[in-house]
């Protein structure tokens, strides 16, 4: 992988998972500072669509404290993001950047091999203290396979 397709790990919201695959994490509500690189792929984890983006992306419709609310739908969107962060720039985001962005993130580190009951503890380690929110969120993490 190119340096300049990689996040660098020093940046706002970048979790590095086991693997080495580095993921932003992202509050849309925020944003991007100037000067910040921009994902090539993103997934969007929201109520209603997000807004245009210049870059490759997959809505997840998930409103905020919720789950998502097709399951077997995001379970393939994150799947596909863990495997496009092998190589790409692949960012996380909802609207605070902590509910549902550390849930999702969480089930990232799932798929890159952290034990599901440790993935919640392993983001807020990583990523924000504060990431996923609510107990059916953590919920979701431990039943994510």
């Amino acid at each position: 992988m190119d340096s300049d397709e990689q996040w660098n790990e020093s940046d706002a919201g970048i979790l590095r998972l086991p693997s080495g695959r580095l993921i932003r994490g992202r509050g849309l509500r925020r944003p991007l500072e100037p000067g910040a690189r921009t994902p090539s792929y993103g997934v969007y984890l929201l109520g209603k669509p997000p807004p245009e983006v210049p870059w490759a992306s997959h809505w997840i419709r998930w409103p905020d404290f919720r789950l998502p609310a097709d399951r077997e739908a995001a379970r393939a969107a994150l799947a596909e993001a863990w495997q496009r962060a092998a190589a790409e720039r692949v960012e996380i985001a909802c609207g605070g950047g902590r509910g549902r962005t550390g849930t999702a993130l969480a089930c990232l580190a799932v798929l890159d091999g952290v034990p599901a009951e440790d993935a919640v503890d392993f983001v807020r380690r990583n990523y924000d203290r504060h990431a996923v929110e609510t107990p059916w969120q953590r919920g979701y993490v431990r039943r994510f396979r």
